[in-house]
């Protein structure tokens, strides 16, 4: 990529082809004049959705990536009737489609203007004269930078949230011990780009698995101004551009290309276990030290639903002591099948690390090779070989990738994954898939994949690395479904594409480091990840990498850690003195906040109903469940201020809780904005001690000490669905392999109804202003939650849909609830009714919609919180009239 030599073509005429219907069409195809260019350029623009535009750019040479990551899907507008007017001198097309106006002109290089209703000036623009260059084997998109708008995205990217201003590797490694504000480039290979403005947002995406860059005004010349440039190393240019008005409108528009997030099994809510100490033990050994773990998480009273089984479990019995994937190590684990039930019983689901390499001494790897599993050296005609990971920290052995394009070597990993499921393990953890190969010249078998008419080249470079972090996924994903049909898949994947995540339905943010710097860095990955539609994501809490957390950054972390979609505690901290086995964090380590650290896993596990329905809406509307600040608030002005747009150190948690972390040792507050979507919000309850009200719109100093919590902060109006305080299954039917599962038979639901009183701003914590009465006037909220039984495939997955209503007045609060099913799937709690949790100084009487009776009143919880006891009204499912 550090090799330049670009060439802009300028002299476009209009494709023969289409000259027909040219002025009737929304789109544009072109064609450059070879005798002036000195290569013949193909060009079109065309719109597929009122909001979605594809544009390509190629030549002979340069053809469309062979193996998108997105397949072009067939134009069609609703109701939305395409307006097409055409410039006289032919040299320029507009296009109109509802609210959205697109420009073409080709008096030189090509470019696309687009504009939203009422606006002058276009909010996108190509770089006139400098829009689409061909730059050796690959190709450059140039357009004009907003020097003062957000850009979010790219997959997860190193803090902070806004990435304006800077320049990142479209590409994926192994970034062991990164650091979460410098690092590039990370993890994951999703080169979609999104510039989000108060008056409109628009996406760029690239469907190749080519290697690149994005530079977002991290370049500035002076004759070009402020401009930004996406450059691919090989192949030509196939992107989509989507607009919308908010930032959620392109979201949702990107899964309807590349594929909603997948559904989550229910049980990767809870606490995931983690550390690659316990699969390195030979004494005592592997399986009981898990087991071990497992039983002290009981003994402490810290519940754990599912545990990461590191690759400990391959390692070979005899030097060179390698990690063989696919192997079991039969003195650590003499009976892996025994292993797995004994897990299962404790009700522990088990994930297994398999890494998408075979080192040489691998018992298999001849074999492999013969058969044209990996990738081929064009040298030398043999197979590809590189030093990969192969023992402990910073060890490596000598090695090859496989080529899931090569049938031999996609069926190998299919049917390691079966063998592996038909021995209990519950899901596949593809780690170390980021296929940083050191050449662009490696082949490909290209048995797998569909090949394009005319395609001759097998070049990884061409084709992408990332292609095969993608099929990894979809061969993990396929055969998993194989041998359990009727179970909701799962595979957590470290690396990914657009495309990986079709198959994997969750990912975190690596080998992240133990530092305070690290925690707060990390909320910015997963805002951009979930902009990304990487949204059942997380860290490992206390970080992978690095010394021991003290006890107060651990409590922070864990604080912060459970208001997030996946909450896992995993490392490998390595010293000089031992990188083969590393010290592990356990979550009872330090006896000083045991009880603080048992009280926010329990916290979690209440608040699986409300996270899991998070997954669900993910699922359903590919809305983030960790969320930007200004995310929904764009007409603040303040969101969109240099603080917030770190994205660092707030955000919001589902549409009812903003979180804020504590970042520094021995600080004791943190300042925290609410944001005011109307002007005139009623404001936020604060959930931990003095639990004052505070008003919207405001930046505030909120006392936060570590012993108790952080600032967890939830909207007036809003509800939290909450269940038991420990793993629970939502199918009735006992399963005999995880025997005795606690049934979800109990849902409360915590409501923040607006005060009697309201306190304003409390000033840096302390003290109090007058009391201010509220009206009198009834106030009504609507809430609603989503439910299924947590394990079926998505296509056999009955939802349900859950609705709070409550109305508060001066002296009363009104309350209905209401189940609607869309299939056969009834909740284990709906004969129970839900118990409506008020927040803690709250005493105002619970009554019935109808202001009649009174609830059934249940006294206080064990935090002093008044709690009421009401039923469900049945609505007809729907599509029932």
């Amino acid at each position: 990529m550090f090799r330049q030599n670009e060439h802009v073509p300028n002299h476009y005429i209009l494709d023969s082809q289409e000259d027909g219907s040219f002025e009737k069409t929304p789109s544009v195809t072109l064609v450059s004049n070879a005798k002036n260019d000195g290569v013949e350029c193909h060009f079109s623009f065309e719109a597929l959705r009122p909001n979605v535009f594809r544009t390509t750019f190629t030549t002979a040479q340069h053809p469309l990536p062979p193996h998108p990551s997105s397949k072009r899907p067939e134009p069609g507008f609703g109701s939305v009737t395409p307006e097409v007017s055409v410039e006289k001198d032919r040299k320029s097309k507009t296009i109109k489609l509802g609210y959205i106006k697109a420009v073409v002109n080709w008096t030189n290089a090509p470019v696309i203007s687009l504009f939203l209703d009422g606006q002058q000036k276009p909010f996108h623009r190509d770089l006139d004269f400098r829009s689409y260059a061909l730059d050796s084997t690959g190709v450059a998109h140039y357009t004009a930078l907003k020097t003062d708008s957000l850009h979010v995205g790219l997959g997860e990217k190193a803090a902070p949230m806004d990435l304006t201003g800077r320049g990142f590797s479209i590409t994926a490694s192994d970034t062991f011990g990164y650091d979460a504000y410098r690092t590039d480039p990370l993890y994951k290979h999703i080169p979609l780009l999104i510039n989000v403005t108060p008056k409109g947002c628009v996406g760029i995406f690239s469907t190749s698995h080519s290697r690149g860059m994005w530079a977002i005004g991290s370049e500035i010349d002076g004759m070009w101004g402020h401009f930004k440039v996406y450059r691919q190393a090989h192949g030509g240019l196939e992107e989509y551009l989507i607009v919308g008005k908010t930032v959620a409108e392109v979201v949702r528009s990107y899964a309807e290309l590349v594929g909603f997030p997948l559904l989550v099994p229910r049980y990767m809510m809870g606490y995931i276990g983690g550390g690659m100490k316990y699969s390195m033990e030979d004494s005592p050994r592997a399986c009981d030290s898990i087991l071990n773990f497992i039983r002290n998480c009981e003994l402490h009273g810290m519940p754990c639903s599912a545990f990461q089984m590191s690759s400990g479990y391959t390692v070979a019995e005899t030097e060179p002591k390698t990690r063989n994937v696919f192997t079991w190590n039969r003195h650590r684990f003499p009976d892996p099948r025994g292993f797995t039930r004994e897990c299962h019983k404790h009700g522990v689901r088990l994930l297994a690390n398999v890494k998408p390499y075979v080192l040489a001494n691998h018992p298999n790897y001849q074999e492999l090779s013969r058969a044209g599993a990996f990738f081929k050296d064009p040298n030398s005609t043999a197979t590809a070989v590189a030093r990969l990971w192969s023992a402990g920290g910073g060890e490596s052995g000598v090695g090859s990738h496989i080529d899931f394009t090569s049938k031999a070597g996609y069926d190998w990993w299919y049917n390691g994954v079966k063998a592996l499921k038909q021995l209990g393990i519950d899901a596949m953890w593809n780690d170390n898939n980021e296929y940083n190969t050191p050449s662009d010249d490696w082949q490909c078998a290209l048995e797998t994949v569909s090949i394009p008419p005319g395609e001759s080249r097998k070049d990884i470079g061409l084709w992408g690395r990332a292609l095969h972090t993608e099929l990894n996924g979809k061969s993990s994903h396929d055969a998993t479904v194989e041998v359990e049909p009727g179970v909701r898949p799962f595979v957590l994947t470290r690396s990914a594409t657009a495309g990986t995540m079709r198959y994997c339905a969750s990912s975190w943010s690596g080998d992240n480091v133990t530092s305070w710097e690290g925690m707060k860095g990390a909320n910015a990955l997963a805002l951009n990840a979930g902009f990304s539609l990487l949204q059942c994501y997380g860290h490992d809490i206390g970080g992978f990498e690095g010394p021991q957390p003290t006890p107060e950054l651990l409590v922070r972390w864990i604080q912060l850690g459970i208001h997030s979609p996946r909450f896992a505690i995993n490392c490998y901290k390595t010293n000089p003195d031992d990188n083969l086995i590393g010290e592990v964090i356990e979550p009872w380590q330090y006896p000083s906040v045991e009880p603080i650290v048992r009280d926010a896993i329990k916290r979690r596990y209440e608040l699986v109903p409300y996270t899991y329905s998070l997954i669900l809406k993910s699922h359903r509307e590919a809305v983030p469940p960790q969320r930007w600040t200004g995310w929904g608030y764009e007409s603040d002005p303040t969101v969109w201020s240099k603080e917030l747009l770190k994205g660092d150190t707030q955000y919001w948690f589902g549409d009812s809780l903003l979180v804020a972390g504590v970042y520094e040792p021995g600080s004791s507050s943190a300042r925290v904005y609410l944001p005011d979507q109307t002007g005139s919000d009623p404001g936020f309850l604060n959930l931990s001690a003095p639990y004052q009200y505070l008003e919207a719109g405001k930046w505030h100093e909120i006392t936060s000490t570590w012993h108790s919590s952080i600032p967890v902060l939830a909207r007036i109006g809003s509800a939290i669905p909450t269940g038991k305080s420990k793993p629970t299954t939502c199918i009735a039917e006992e399963d005999p392999e995880f025997p005795g599962m606690e049934k979800d038979d109990y849902r409360g639901v915590e409501i923040f109804p607006p005060p009697l009183v309201q306190y304003p701003h409390w000033p840096n914590g302390s003290g109090s202003s007058t009391p201010i009465s509220i009206d009198a006037e009834t106030k009504w909220f609507h809430n609603k939650w989503l439910e299924d039984d947590g394990a079926s495939p998505a296509e056999k997955a009955d939802l349900c849909e859950v609705s709070i209503t409550y109305a508060v007045s001066d002296s009363e609060i009104r309350v209905k609830v209401e189940l609607q099913k869309e299939g056969q799937f009834e909740p284990l709690w709906l004969g129970n009714g839900v118990t409506v949790v008020l927040p803690v100084g709250e005493e105002r009487p619970v009554k019935s919609e109808d202001g009649g009776n009174k609830l059934e009143d249940l006294g206080r919880d064990g935090k002093g919180r008044r709690i009421w006891k009401t039923n469900v009204d049945m609505k007809d499912p729907k599509g029932v009239k």
